[in-house]
C-alpha cells in the first residue's frame, strides 16, 4: 500500500509541476473576494495559481519556498490529500470522518503531512477558528522536510455540508515564513464559505 501512495504522490507532484510550467496556471493579484472552490479569501499579496480537481495551490516564489494549499469537499473515509479511499487493509491511515474533533482533524492533516515525506512535525496553537459563519480550526506547525530544510505552516480547517475543507500555507522558516507570515494570517482570516 505504501508503494501505491507514493506512486499516487507522485503523480500528483508531477502534474503540479507541470502545470507550474504550463500556461494554466493564472496570476492571482493582491484583491479581496477571491474565490478559491468554495471558499473566498482577501489577500495582500501576488500568487500564482494552479487548479486540480477540487484544490488549488498557490505560491508566490515556488512551491518549495512558500505553497498555499486549499483542498475541499473531502468525503467520508476519504485520504485528506484526495491521495486514496480509505481501505479494511488500512482503516487507520488519514481519513477523513463526520463529527472529527479539531485535535483529529489536526492529527489526521499532520499524518497526511508525514506521508508527504515531512518528518519531526510539531504543532501548537490549536484553536477554534470561525470561516464566515461557519466554525472551524486553526493551528501551527514545525517540520523538517526530507531535505533537512525546516518549515514553518499554518493550517485551517472546517466541517461544511457533511464534508472537510482545509487549507495551509507553508514555508521555509529562515526567510520566507517571517516574510509573509503577516499577510497570509490577515488572508486566513478573511477565509469565509460561499457556496
Amino acid at each position: 500500500m505504501t508503494r501505491l501512495f507514493r506512486c499516487a504522490a507522485l503523480l500528483v507532484f508531477i502534474a503540479l509541476l507541470a502545470s507550474c510550467a504550463s500556461p494554466g496556471r493564472k496570476l492571482v493579484a493582491a484583491n479581496s473576494g477571491i474565490t478559491v472552490l468554495d471558499l473566498q479569501l482577501d489577500t495582500s499579496l501576488d500568487w500564482s495559481r494552479t487548479k486540480i480537481t477540487r484544490a488549488e495551490v498557490w505560491t508566490i516564489d515556488g512551491i518549495p519556498l512558500n505553497r498555499f494549499l486549499v483542498i475541499a469537499n473531502i468525503r467520508p473515509n476519504e485520504h485528506v490529500f484526495l491521495a486514496a479511499r480509505e481501505r479494511k487493509g488500512r482503516p487507520d491511515g488519514p481519513w477523513y470522518r463526520p463529527g472529527m474533533r479539531a485535535d483529529e482533524i489536526r492529527d489526521v492533516l499532520l499524518d497526511a503531512m508525514r506521508e508527504d515525506g515531512f518528518n519531526n512535525i510539531s504543532s501548537s496553537n490549536l484553536r477554534p477558528a470561525k470561516f464566515g459563519t461557519v466554525d472551524g480550526l486553526r493551528f501551527d506547525a514545525v517540520m523538517t522536510s526530507s531535505n533537512g530544510l525546516i518549515y514553518k505552516a499554518t493550517f485551517g480547517a472546517a466541517e461544511y455540508k457533511g464534508k472537510l475543507t482545509h487549507f495551509s500555507w507553508i514555508a521555509p522558516s529562515e526567510h520566507y515564513y517571517e516574510r509573509d507570515v503577516a499577510a497570509v494570517n490577515r488572508m486566513f482570516d478573511s477565509i469565509r464559505f460561499v457556496k
